[in-house]
């Protein structure tokens, strides 16, 4: 059954879009079946990057951009995440590493890699992690080394819902929008409704 994507999502694929990115969404991704840590029952459940951005004009690790989208209600405090991630913790029901297996376990980090370098033809990308609220510092997350370390050294940055939304409605013209989210954020500045607040 195919379900609309995650509102999120929506705001990542107009914010890149904005920028001049061309987006894929849901690329999917399986550690390769004769990697020696495959286990059948455990590994063949694909894992996707939520959307996948492609500058054809920036050079460098911005040129693409794979973003990890969490819109969780309750917010993300990098910190905390980590060191759900560090003493394998229980969080929201699931392991905490199991939300992040492309930056915790090396063979879905190649095969992270290995995605985007097939979609892309190149392994230098920036790993974004969008997402609803941020709660504490995002240079913990951003400068944790094991996760840049497991993506081939590719930089690891966050942004937030708030950001996205400020930026796109800032740039915003009368000119119809991109995307069904930009042009609902259209209505909004058109009806004098502030939206994008701090977060």
């Amino acid at each position: 059954m195919a379900t609309k994507e995650d509102i999120l999502e929506q705001i990542v694929e107009e914010y890149l879009v904005h920028k001049g990115y061309f987006v894929q969404h849901n690329l999917k991704f399986l550690p390769r079946k004769d990697h020696p840590e495959f286990v059948s029952n455990q590994d063949s459940n694909h894992s996707d990057i939520d959307v996948l951005g492609f500058h054809p004009t920036i050079d460098g690790d911005r040129k693409v951009v794979a973003v990890s989208c969490k819109s969780w209600q309750g917010g993300f405090n990098p910190a905390s995440e980590i060191a759900a991630i560090e003493q394998d913790k229980v969080l929201r029901g699931r392991k905490a590493w199991k939300a992040f297996r492309e930056l915790t376990v090396p063979k879905w980090s190649e095969a992270f890699v290995r995605a985007v370098r097939d979609a892309t033809g190149t392994d230098r990308f920036t790993y974004v992690l969008a997402v609803a609220k941020l709660g504490g510092e995002r240079s913990v997350w951003e400068s944790y080394q094991p996760f840049s370390d497991a993506i081939g050294g590719n930089p690891v940055t966050i942004l937030t819902f708030s950001e996205m939304v400020r930026e796109i409605q800032s740039e915003l013209t009368t000119t119809l929008a991109a995307t069904e989210v930009g042009r609902m954020l259209q209505m909004f500045q058109a009806a004098g409704i502030e939206v994008g607040g701090d977060g």
